[in-house]
């Protein structure tokens, strides 16, 4: 039997790769009021009350790779999950993985969404493709290496709330009108640029993709929340920008990462296939901000 691949529903993975591969996917929670939903699961409502998140517990780790183990038939598990730097889940996969009797390995993606997604998928295929655990991991966790993730917010009152960006560039973001794009580096969400407008801000989100795409081979994917249209538009202006393009995908934000990136988010999360093709610099910005590349 193959590795069998674990993962959490911040991944924001189509559902019809998720069965292709059979991945595991452990639900993250979503707590709206006196509520309690499980991400991927539940039906939610995102407007329902005051909205806080969680993440998987050991005891729902410990039954997914119980589960994967028992699947693979001892050849082993792989988890990936979302930045330790945002949530408290790969703290209890490795709790849960220190509990099991198989082996099961912990790769921390530094990322969410599909920057997380995509180094699942890496790993996915190369089970299918017979590779064995140790192999399998090191395409995971050089697949993390290769991604990139940019995202514009309408508001940065929620990501505050939850405390994935300091009060500081929530003010810049409030207080003075801004329409920031942020991107994740070093596994934490910190801010990129700053623009004057939405329109501004989704336009420098295609250019600092495009420029870090450079020319070689990528994968894409372009999340939004209750912003469908801006979605297919940003994934339009890069598929044609972009000399090549394996595959992207176009989905929602999880309801876990929708609770902190709120109604019109757009993010852009980019795979470069090839490690070794050199990088693009990305353009200076008109508006100014941080020059740091992601």
């Amino acid at each position: 039997m193959p590795v069998v691949i674990v993962t959490d529903s911040s991944a924001c993975i189509p559902a019809d790769l998720v069965e292709e591969y059979g991945i595991v996917v452990v639900p993250l929670h979503v707590l709206v009021g006196e509520h309690d939903y499980r991400d991927g699961i539940d039906d939610i409502d995102l407007d329902g009350g005051q909205v806080t998140t969680s993440g998987a517990s050991p005891a729902a780790m410990r039954d997914a790779f119980g589960e994967a183990l028992a699947r693979s038939g001892g050849d082993g598990v792989l988890a990936v999950h979302l930045s330790r730097e945002i949530s408290a889940t790969w703290d209890a996969a490795r709790a849960a993985a220190d509990d099991c009797l198989g082996d099961v390995r912990v790769v921390d993606s530094r990322s969410a969404g599909m920057g997380l997604g995509f180094p699942v998928l890496e790993a996915a295929r190369a089970a299918r493709e017979g590779a064995g655990l140790d192999a399998v991991y090191e395409r995971a966790v050089d697949a993390a290496t290769r991604v990139r993730a940019y995202i514009v917010v309408e508001r940065l009152d929620q990501l505050r709330r939850g405390g994935r960006i300091g009060a500081a560039a929530a003010l810049l973001g409030t207080a003075l009108s801004m329409k920031p794009v942020l991107h994740i580096r070093d596994g934490k969400l910190a801010l990129k640029e700053k623009t004057r407008t939405s329109t501004k801000a989704r336009a420098r989100l295609v250019d600092l993709v495009v420029a870090r795409a450079g020319t070689g081979p990528v994968s894409l994917a372009v999340h939004h929340l209750d912003a469908a249209g801006v979605a297919e538009d940003i994934a339009r202006q890069l598929a044609e920008r972009l000399s090549q393009v394996d595959e992207i995908f176009v989905t929602d934000f999880s309801a876990v990462l929708g609770a902190h990136v709120g109604p019109g988010a757009v993010g852009v999360v980019l795979s470069a296939r090839d490690s070794h093709s050199p990088e693009q610099p990305e353009p200076e910005s008109s508006t100014g901000g941080d020059s740091s590349t992601g």
